[in-house]
């Protein structure tokens, strides 16, 4: 295939996306008020624990069985993989450009967690339908091509609940815990000014009475409770987690993939009208916003390749076009629109998340297309 023949092919699967965005930005505007903040609100809320369920269930049960499911153990290395290497890659972002604290798990966050499901699973299946692709049977491809979407989104899902958003928790607590101290210094030196012996009777003198000192094992105790504090596990059980289990095991009826049929269109809505958000600008550095930029459609996507390629000449993974093409896309998608939730949820950081979504999402409709084509060309070559 020509590269020009490429190039059209990969770009036509985004144009969709962006149409479809460009469609939630408008109904997100304050003249038109239907995709609002109360409505996406709860409009997440039916895509986080009704619509993506159905459509990891529904997708992974009509494509995959047991035995295939095993042949796929590549996908989560892959995932794990990706979160790894933008783990790192966003901790020397961080050490170059010294943002506040609270937004430094923010920002390794957004280096090591793309959108691996709401992207793919709109773009993959679209190049099965393409002229020229090199997947194969239309019917087929379009099957498997949900599928193995569908598992990175439960997969990438999995490790998004458990990592990432610990990572922003530890450090949004740690801001909110700064903040209380630096509070506590202000009301007690303003004590000390007007009352000086106010504060001086509110010293502690227990330390000074051995019958009140903690012992070493009340200390461990304490730090173990602070620790399972710190690490909060729950968000594994999300419904699109816990669809993967059970999914490739029963049979799905007809009422999920009707459900599932819906998530695409609605996230990418909500995708859109969360974009109009970053329109509204922010105290972040642009170089934060340039930096993740560069790990997340250069560096990450070179690396990709590197992988990919090197499993397939060692023998680690087999040859299927389809299957590595969808590995290749999971180092090159921008940042998971999920973690705008989780900054939502401690209330830090979402209006610079925000930017950096309008930004790296406008630079995907380029960036997607350039790394799509060069994945094309590789996995057809």
């Amino acid at each position: 295939m020509s590269a020009i023949n490429l190039f059209i092919m990969a770009s036509m699967p985004i144009v969709k996306v962006l149409l479809l965005a460009a469609t939630g930005t408008f109904l997100a505007l304050d003249s038109v008020d239907i995709l609002g903040e109360n409505a996406r609100h709860h409009l997440n809320k039916v895509v986080f624990y009704v619509f993506s369920p159905a459509l990891v269930a529904s997708n992974l049960a009509k494509a995959l069985t047991f035995e295939t499911f095993l042949t796929l153990w590549f996908m989560p290395i892959n995932i794990f993989t990706t979160f790894l290497i933008g783990s790192i890659l966003g901790w020397i972002l961080v050490k170059v450009t010294k943002p506040p604290r609270h937004l430094k798990g923010l920002i390794i966050g957004a280096c090591s967690s793309g959108n691996l499901g709401k992207l793919p699973i709109i773009i993959v299946p679209a190049m099965c339908i393409e002229k020229g692709s090199p997947f194969g049977d239309v019917d087929t491809c379009h099957s498997y091509a949900l599928a193995y979407a569908s598992l990175s989104m439960a997969l990438s899902s999995m490790f998004l609940w458990s990592y990432t958003y610990n990572i922003i928790r530890i450090f949004s607590k740690e801001n909110v815990q700064v903040e209380a101290k630096c509070s506590q210094v202000i009301i007690d030196e303003t004590l000390f000014v007007n009352n000086t012996e106010f504060l001086l009777t509110s010293v502690d003198y227990s330390l000074m009475n051995p019958d009140n000192q903690i012992s070493m094992s009340s200390k461990f105790k304490e730090l173990v409770i602070t620790f399972s504090k710190k690490i909060n596990l729950k968000p594994l059980l999300a419904p699109s987690t816990i669809g993967v289990t059970d999914a490739p095991l029963h049979v799905v009826e007809d009422s999920a993939y009707m459900l599932g049929g819906a998530a695409i269109p609605t996230i990418t809505l909500i995708l859109g009208a969360n974009l109009l958000l970053g329109l509204k600008g922010s105290q972040i550095q642009f170089r934060i916003v340039v930096g993740i930029a560069v790990i997340r459609y250069m560096l990450l996507p070179l690396v990709g390749i590197v992988i990919i390629k090197g499993a397939i000449r060692v023998g680690i993974l087999q040859f299927n076009p389809l299957f590595q093409f969808v590995l290749l896309l999971q180092y090159a998608v921008p940042p998971a629109m999920n973690i705008s939730t989780i900054t939502q949820l401690f209330g830090s950081g979402q209006s610079e998340y925000s930017v950096i979504l309008l930004w790296t999402y406008g630079l995907a409709a380029v960036s997607l297309t350039l790394w799509s084509t060069i994945f094309l060309w590789l996995v057809s070559s």
